[in-house]
């Protein structure tokens, strides 16, 4: 039986984002592509669950624009996964539009064990999608996984909660596990499993054949906004009695916060 895991296309981590004349999003224009990093958590976990007899296969599923999301998909193919899908759709879809199509090619490919998915993606940290799709699939879900073990019946799952405390998840498969950091180690993908990986074909679906509207994204973004530049750092010299006093001095006098 498979297992389903959702990936997503963001921006790397380094690159330096601007923002488009109007402010309506991003300026995409030389940004670096890469899969996101929770995501690469829950790839290796369905590898793990391969190798261990646990599945028959690992299926990547990814939404966006056909010809950059591919690109990740070959990553996760690279590092071991058997198929790969990309719904060639808009960029700007919201949660519910992305899960809704989501699920409906998760459906169609037949039966599943687990799905897959990193707890959240770190362009919006809107963190609803596996939720979202849990809930379409009918199956139950957890999120910020950090330990999972699977039996033929059931999948327990581990999670760090507020005070450094652990809650334990017992969920009957199938289900939906977003995976949080810590889970696993992700491999690289090794030079044979890319040149594996650049020859085999990638399944297409067309966003609109989903019979889903992008009118059916509840919000849009209007207006995006860089944070405001750091202010520069003073330094104090002298001994520690000197320093002392000109933070003090600088509190009551510029800072004005004694």
């Amino acid at each position: 039986m498979k297992v389903f895991v959702c990936i997503k296309q963001v921006p790397d981590t380094e690159t330096k984002i601007k923002l488009k004349a109007d402010q309506s999003g991003i300026d995409t224009t030389g940004i670096k592509w890469i899969m996101n990093p929770y995501d690469e958590y829950a790839v290796e976990e369905a590898l793990k669950l391969r190798e261990a007899g646990q599945c028959a296969s690992v299926h990547v599923l990814s939404l966006g624009p056909k010809a950059r999301v591919v690109e990740t998909l070959r990553t996760a193919l690279a590092m071991g996964a058997d198929e790969a899908t990309v719904i060639d759709g808009p960029e700007d879809l919201d949660a519910s539009a992305t899960s809704k199509a989501l699920a409906a090619a998760i459906k169609a490919e037949g039966e599943f064990k687990l799905v897959l998915t990193g707890k959240l993606a770190i362009d919006d940290n809107n963190s609803a999608v596996s939720q979202m799709l849990a809930e379409h699939l009918h199956i139950p879900h957890a999120s910020v996984v950090s330990k999972m073990s699977v039996s033929a019946a059931s999948v327990l799952c581990e999670r760090e909660v507020e005070g450094g405390t652990r809650e334990v998840i017992e969920l009957a498969v199938p289900a939906l596990v977003a995976a949080n950091k810590g889970l696993n180690l992700p491999r690289y993908a090794s030079l044979p499993g890319i040149m594996k990986a650049k020859k085999k074909v990638i399944k297409e679906i067309a966003f609109a054949s989903l019979d889903i509207s992008p009118q059916e994204s509840h919000y849009k973004f209007v207006a995006f906004q860089l944070p405001p530049d750091k202010p520069s750092v003073k330094m104090l010299a002298g001994d520690a009695k000197q320093q002392a006093e000109q933070l003090v001095s600088l509190l009551r006098n510029e800072a004005k916060v004694i």
